[in-house]
């Protein structure tokens, strides 16, 4: 019996070792027809797509004074040329004409040997005393050949029986005596040169024992009443001034302030000014048309500031007119196409084309094109698509400018 139930047993597991491996097949062969059958695609997993963030400024209309600036170098009103109308040596100079010296209206700057200045007035005068004896005796003459006649004579007498011809001609040489004298006292007054300015001498060529000849450029000599400075403008940029082009019908005398700055001695000057008028033709080569600024008294100036002189570069500022319903933006919200983003009340981006009034290196002027306390974009937008929606956050100018300050300050440090 006990050998039967071995038998058994190990009929048993022979059927498992068999059965086992078929039931495993079989249900792998049903899971793979299940899935070709009924296939179940995956779920996709949506990305976490967070709105964009643009930084706005809203804009308000504003009303500016738009300046204009220029450059140019300082001339004085007046230049000349010192020469002499007669000749001569020179006896003596004034001790300012020297580069560089100042000297007064009135003042005596050259002397002249006056000698032979002095004796042709002697002479002068001698032409005169004979020349008034021979009136007198001609007269004389003509008054007794009149009565002659008038007691010997019959008929009509000639102009020469009464020697009329003779007292002309002797009147005619007194006259001419009397010119040769003022001719010789004006000679002998231009032996000394006087200023007819109050001025500064640019150079001086000449010394004392010098022979000069009439017409010889001695010195150069300009007045300090007043300064000038020619200031090249394009022909738009007088848009923005209260500059007369046409000056034959206007009562006015002067134009905008200027403010002329140069630096000086190691620090930055001011001087104030008037445009006074602009010239009568553009410039053949640039196109552009000067306009003359004036500055009076430029070595009048306050305690320790530097005269105006002459030569000097400046730079200008020139006060210009004011212009309403301005709107201001940074360089960056304006692209090159003269277009702006800017979002609407549905948070959602637009694009708008603007009017621009004058671009600034700091700042982009629009005179039309936006509206009051729209929310234009500044940045935050890499890739703007119209109708895009945004989140927005508000920020000033001057916020938007410190923050592009601080990032230029930064990248410029090197460790």
């Amino acid at each position: 019996m006990k050998d039967n139930g071995v038998l058994n047993n190990l009929t048993s597991k022979g059927r498992l070792k068999t059965i086992l491996p078929l039931l495993v097949m079989l249900a792998g062969i049903i899971v793979s027809w299940t899935m070709v059958v009924h296939p179940q695609s995956p779920e996709p997993e949506l990305p976490n797509i967070e709105t964009p963030l643009a930084e706005v400024i809203r804009v308000e209309p504003q009303t500016l004074k738009l300046n204009i600036y220029s450059q140019g170098v300082v001339v004085p009103r007046t230049e000349i040329d010192l020469v002499m109308e007669v000749a001569g040596q020179i006896t003596q100079i004034h001790p300012s004409l020297v580069a560089g010296g100042f000297f007064e209206a009135g003042d005596v700057l050259i002397t002249i040997d006056s000698r032979n200045y002095d004796y042709a007035i002697a002479q002068a005068l001698a032409g005169i005393a004979e020349a008034e004896r021979q009136v007198a005796m001609e007269e004389a003459q003509a008054e007794q050949a009149r009565n002659e006649w008038h007691s010997l004579g019959e008929g009509q007498p000639t102009a020469l029986t009464l020697r009329e011809p003779q007292l002309a001609e002797a009147r005619a040489k007194l006259i001419a005596a009397q010119a040769d004298l003022i001719k010789a006292r004006l000679q002998r007054s231009r032996c000394e040169w006087r200023a007819a300015f109050a001025g500064r001498v640019r150079n001086n060529r000449i010394g004392v024992g010098q022979y000069v000849q009439p017409g010889e450029k001695l010195a150069r000599l300009y007045a300090i009443d007043i300064a000038l400075v020619r200031l090249p403008l394009a022909t738009d940029q007088f848009a923005f001034l209260d500059l007369l082009l046409d000056h034959r019908n206007s009562k006015r005398e002067t134009g905008p302030k200027v403010i002329l700055s140069a630096d000086f001695a190691g620090a930055s000057r001011r001087w104030e000014g008037r445009i006074v008028r602009s010239e009568g033709a553009l410039d053949e080569e640039t196109g552009l048309l000067h306009a003359v600024a004036e500055v009076s008294n430029p070595y009048a100036g306050a305690e320790g500031q530097p005269p105006l002189m002459p030569g000097l570069f400046v730079k200008a500022e020139i006060e210009g007119l004011e212009q309403l319903d301005v709107f201001v933006l940074p360089p960056g919200a304006v692209s090159a196409a003269q277009e702006v983003w800017w979002i609407d009340a549905e948070d959602r981006l637009q694009i708008r084309r603007l009017d621009i009034l004058r671009r600034e290196p700091d700042r982009i002027l629009v005179k039309g094109g936006l509206k009051a306390g729209a929310r234009v974009v500044i940045s935050g937008i890499d890739i703007p698509v119209e109708g895009m929606k945004v989140r927005s956050k508000t920020v000033t100018l001057g916020q938007r400018f410190e923050k592009t300050a601080a990032n230029v300050s930064t990248a410029s440090v090197k460790p």
